[in-house]
C-alpha cells in the first residue's frame, strides 16, 4: 500500500460516542504488523485473540458485556473469545463520558461499523489468498469460510494480511434477522472477576509508595477556611503533611485511619456561612408557594390553561419530592501521581476526558502528558460525572511531589458534600367536559436546575427552552389533551444540585403518574384504559401498557389482600416502560409482592442485561422511597446509612418479571435511567388504594409506615 494513501478514516459516533480512528497505512517494506487494528475499538492478534476496547465506564449496568456483543456480532466471533480493555482518554478517545443512558445507544452504529469493517478486510485477505471473489466467502466463529470447498482460515492467521487491505468506505452491516449474539441473553463477561473479588474498583487501586489523604470540608454551604492547626494534625502518628486546597484542608498520611485522625485534630475555624439559615422545610414551603401561580410556560397546547374557564369540573393536587443523596456503595475517591511534567490518575469516574482536562488546567501541562486509568465504579448514578474529587486528588498530589496519593471520601463526606437531587413541588390540574373526558391539563413544576458544574445564567433561567430541559416528565408527557400548559418556576437553593439517575424525570413522573391515577379513581375509570385513551395511536407506550396488563393478569385483583398499582413513562431516550405492582401490608408496614414490567427499548442487545437493569431500577427507586435529605442551619443532617436507609434484601420483591416488547425500531434506546421513573408512582398508587389515603409526597414516612 502506498504511503500517500490517507492514514485513517474518521467516523464520529452519533450522540456523543468516541472518535473512531481507522487503519493506519504504512509502506509494505516496513513488514506486516503483528496485530490487526482496523480501528480504535478492536484489534486481532496473530493468535486470533480479539481485544475490544470499551469506551464507557462500567457502573454495574453491564456495558462491558453489551458493547463487546455488538462488535462480536458484526465481526462474527464467539463472545467468549473477546478480551476487554478499558479505553483511556487519547486522541482516539475524546468523548468517553458515561451518562444519559447513552452508552449502547450512541455506540451502536460506530461499533457495528468497526466490527463489520474488520470482518470485510479479513474476508478480502482470505479471498486474495484463495484468488476468489470475496462475495462468495462467509464468516463464522472467528474464521473465513469458502462454502465451495469448506476451506477455512482463522482470523489470527489472516490478521497480518488483512491489515494491508483497503478500508471499506461503507462496511456492509448484518441484517437484524441474522443476528446470533445480539438479542440473545449473555452472562456478564466480567461477572466472575466481580464475584470473586478480582475486579478492581477505585478503592482497590494500589501503587507502590502510595499515601492516603482525606479533606476537611466546610460543615455549612458557602463557608471557607479561616484558620487551622497544622502542627496538631502533623503530631498525629503517620501523618505526613497538611495542605490547604480550594475545597478545604487535606491531611496526608501513610494510611487512611491516620489521615482521618489528623483531620479530627485540625481544629479548623470556618467563616460564617451566607446560607446558615437554610432549612429544607422552609425551602419546601417556598416550592409549594411557587406552584400556586404559573411559572414560565415551557409548553402550550391548544388553549392552554385558559381552557379551564370552560370545563364542567376540575381536579387539583400538589405533589412533593425531597432532596436526595446518591449514597453509592463505593464513596468517591481518586488516586493521583504527579511526577515532574506528567501525571497519572486512577479514577472511578464517569467523565475521564473531563478529569484529564481538569488535571491539565490545575497542573499547567498538556492533556497529552496526563494518563487517566478508568476503574470499575461501585455505583455512579450521575454522581461521578462531577470531577470535584479528582481535582482534590490532583491538588494534593502536586504538593506531595513524586508520591502517589489516594484521596478518599468517607461515607459521611459522601453523604453531606456530594451533589444532590433537587427537591421539587408539582401542581397538577385536570379539567373535564360533561362526558368526563380530560379536556384541559396543567402541570406546574418548581425546583432548582442543575448547577453542579456551572450555575445557570439569568438569561437561561428565563429561557423556556432551557427550563423545559430541566422538566423532563412535564414538558414531554406522552399523554395528549386538547389543551395543556406546562410551566417551570425557579426556586434557588445553595445546595449543590447535580446529575442524577434519570435526571429530572423521577419527581415529574411521580407527580404525573400519581395524578393520572387520582383521575382514574375520581372518574371511576380503569387506570390502564384511561392512559390508553390519552395516548396517540402510534405511541409505542400503548403496546407496552397492553403487554404489562396481559402479563400481570390485569384487571384481576391481586391475591392475598394486596392492591395493585400501575404507572408508565416514555423516557427522553425513547424507551417506553410500564410497571404493575402488587403491594400488601403483610410482614412489614408494606411489602411489594410482585412486579411485572414491560419495556420497549428498541433493539435489546442483551435481554439478560435488560432484566438486570429493570431490577436495578426497582431497588434504586425503593431506596429513594425510603429516604430523603434534610438540611438545618445550612448543613446536611444525614451522615450515613443509619439515617439515610436504602433498600435491603428483605425489601426486594420476591417476584420480578421483565417482558421485552418486540420493537419495530432498528436501534437500541437508553435503559439505565428509564427503569427508575415509573416505579415509585406505581407503588404509591397501590398504597393509596390499599390504605384509602392518597399519598402525595416522598419519602413515605421515611420508614414505610402507612397510616390510613
Amino acid at each position: 500500500m502506498k504511503t500517500d494513501r490517507r492514514s485513517f478514516i474518521r467516523l464520529l459516533a452519533a450522540g456523543g460516542g468516541a472518535l473512531v480512528l481507522g487503519v493506519r497505512f504504512g509502506d509494505a517494506s516496513e513488514g506486516l504488523p503483528k496485530r490487526f487494528e482496523p480501528n480504535a475499538w478492536l484489534s486481532i492478534g496473530g493468535d486470533g485473540t480479539v481485544v475490544v476496547r470499551v469506551g464507557k465506564t462500567e457502573m454495574g449496568q453491564g456495558v462491558r458485556t453489551s458493547l463487546p456483543m455488538i462488535v462480536a456480532e458484526e465481526l462474527d466471533v464467539p463472545l467468549h473469545s473477546v478480551r476487554l480493555e478499558q479505553a483511556s482518554p487519547s486522541p482516539e478517545f475524546r468523548r468517553l463520558g458515561t451518562g444519559g443512558s447513552s452508552s449502547i445507544m450512541s455506540l451502536w452504529n460506530p461499533l457495528r461499523q468497526a466490527g463489520a469493517t474488520a470482518r470485510m478486510m479479513l474476508v478480502a485477505a482470505a479471498a486474495a489468498r484463495w484468488n476468489l471473489d470475496p462475495a462468495k466467502l462467509t464468516t463464522r466463529d472467528g474464521m473465513v469460510i469458502d462454502p465451495g470447498s469448506d476451506r477455512r482460515l482463522g482470523y489470527g492467521e489472516l490478521a497480518p494480511a488483512a491489515s494491508q487491505q483497503p478500508v471499506p468506505e461503507k462496511p456492509s452491516l448484518k441484517d437484524r434477522k441474522s443476528f446470533r449474539i445480539i438479542g440473545h441473553a449473555a452472562a456478564r463477561i466480567d461477572g466472575p472477576d466481580i464475584v470473586c473479588g478480582r475486579a478492581r474498583y477505585g478503592l482497590d487501586v494500589r501503587v507502590p509508595g502510595m499515601l492516603r489523604a482525606v479533606v476537611a470540608r466546610a460543615p455549612r454551604f458557602g463557608s471557607t477556611v479561616v484558620s487551622f492547626d497544622r502542627d496538631a494534625a502533623k503530631n498525629v502518628a503517620n501523618v505526613v503533611d497538611v495542605v490547604q486546597i480550594p475545597s478545604g484542608v487535606a491531611v496526608v498520611a501513610t494510611n487512611t485511619w491516620a489521615a482521618m485522625r489528623g483531620r479530627d485534630a485540625l481544629n479548623v475555624i470556618w467563616s460564617e456561612s451566607p446560607h446558615a439559615s437554610f432549612d429544607d422545610r422552609e425551602h419546601r414551603a417556598a416550592l409549594q408557594r411557587a406552584v400556586e401561580t404559573p411559572g414560565i410556560t415551557i409548553r402550550k397546547d391548544g388553549e392552554g390553561r385558559t381552557a379551564f374557564d370552560k370545563v364542567s369540573r376540575r381536579m387539583d393536587a400538589t405533589y412533593l419530592y425531597p432532596f436526595a443523596a446518591h449514597a453509592s456503595v463505593e464513596p468517591v475517591n481518586c488516586t493521583a501521581l504527579v511526577d515532574g511534567h506528567k501525571a497519572t490518575i486512577w479514577s472511578p469516574t464517569q467523565a475521564p476526558n473531563t478529569v484529564q482536562t481538569a488535571a491539565a488546567e490545575i497542573l499547567g501541562i498538556p492533556e497529552s502528558a496526563i494518563t487517566v486509568h478508568v476503574t470499575l465504579v461501585g455505583g455512579g448514578f450521575g454522581r461521578r460525572l462531577g470531577v470535584d474529587f479528582d481535582r482534590e486528588a490532583v491538588e494534593v498530589a502536586r504538593r506531595v511531589k513524586g508520591k502517589p496519593v489516594q484521596l478518599v471520601w468517607s461515607r459521611e463526606d459522601d453523604m453531606r458534600h456530594g451533589y444532590f437531587q433537587a427537591a421539587s413541588a408539582h401542581r397538577l390540574s385536570a379539567g373535564f367536559d360533561e362526558k368526563g373526558s380530560v379536556v384541559a391539563w396543567e402541570h406546574r413544576k418548581a425546583s432548582t436546575p442543575h448547577n453542579a458544574r456551572s450555575k445557570p445564567t439569568a438569561k437561561e433561567l428565563s429561557d423556556p427552552e432551557y427550563l423545559s430541559d430541566s422538566a423532563w416528565g412535564v414538558s414531554d408527557t406522552p399523554y395528549v389533551m386538547p389543551s395543556a400548559e406546562m410551566s417551570y418556576a425557579v426556586v434557588d437553593a445553595p445546595v449543590p444540585i447535580g446529575p442524577w439517575r434519570a435526571v429530572f424525570s423521577p419527581s415529574s413522573v411521580f407527580a404525573r403518574e400519581c395524578f393520572i391515577d387520582e383521575i382514574a379513581q375520581e372518574t371511576k375509570q380503569d387506570p390502564i384504559r384511561l392512559r390508553l385513551a390519552l395516548l396517540n395511536p402510534d405511541n409505542r407506550l400503548r403496546r407496552v401498557l397492553e403487554e404489562v396488563a396481559l402479563r400481570s393478569g390485569w384487571p384481576k385483583t391481586a391475591a392475598g389482600g394486596a392492591a395493585r398499582g400501575v404507572a408508565a413513562n416514555v423516557f427522553h431516550t425513547g424507551t417506553s416502560i410500564a410497571y404493575i405492582v402488587d403491594v400488601s401490608l403483610k410482614k412489614r408496614p408494606f411489602k411489594i409482592e410482585r412486579v411485572v414490567c414491560a419495556v420497549d427499548c428498541g433493539v435489546a442487545v442483551n435481554p439478560l442485561g435488560v432484566a438486570q437493569q429493570v431490577e436495578s431500577g426497582i431497588l434504586w427507586s425503593l431506596s429513594n422511597m425510603k429516604s430523603g435529605i434534610s438540611m438545618r442551619n445550612g448543613a446536611v443532617v444525614e451522615t450515613n446509612y443509619a439515617d439515610f436507609p436504602v433498600a435491603m434484601i428483605e425489601d426486594t420483591p420476591p417476584v420480578i418479571e421483565t417482558h421485552i416488547v418486540e420493537s419495530s425500531d432498528e436501534r437500541p434506546h437508553g435503559l439505565g435511567e428509564p427503569t427508575v421513573c415509573p416505579f415509585a408512582p406505581a407503588v404509591v398508587n397501590a398504597l393509596s388504594r390499599l390504605t384509602g389515603r392518597r399519598i402525595r409526597e416522598l419519602p413515605v414516612n421515611h420508614d414505610f409506615k402507612i397510616q390510613a
